[in-house]
């Protein structure tokens, strides 16, 4: 899987340790910034990944910040996106099966977790379930579009 992955400057340690695990998994992942922990502004890296997801230029985007929030709702200002804050597998695993959710945000806190790596690989590996929950996907989309 193609994955774009983005951070400011307080997600950066996080964006490193998961870059070594997806590569380790067999994504490939595009590292779209930020480089260091000067301070930044995390918009600017939530929308570059979340462009190249909505572009399909890559399968799904990874964002990070301090709380997660800051890049969830820059994300999801892109149409077609639907970024989900995730603090739990079980968050992963529900946001992708019900809401095919294509960009995962993170927090920074996230780094003290020593289960984030079975997060993210969960939100990788789960399907969306379609049925009863595409009509939703597709009011959102619906709107998004008017």
């Amino acid at each position: 899987m193609k994955v774009a992955i983005g951070s400011d400057h307080r997600g950066f340690p996080l964006k490193e340790r998961l870059k070594v695990f997806l590569a380790a998994e067999g994504h490939t992942v595009q590292d779209l910034g930020t480089y260091g922990t000067d301070a930044v502004d995390y918009p600017d890296y939530a929308i570059a990944v979340a462009e190249k997801v909505a572009r399909k230029e890559v399968d799904r985007g990874i964002v990070m910040c301090g709380s997660g929030i800051g890049v969830s709702i820059a994300a999801n200002k892109v149409p077609g996106i639907r970024a989900a804050l995730c603090r739990s597998v079980e968050d992963a695993r529900m946001t992708r099966r019900h809401n095919d959710s294509n960009v995962l945000a993170l927090a920074e806190k996230s780094l003290e977790d020593p289960a984030v790596e079975e997060l993210v690989r969960v939100w990788l590996n789960t399907e969306f379930e379609g049925g009863r929950h595409q009509s939703r996907i597709d009011k959102i989309s619906d709107y998004e579009n008017r």
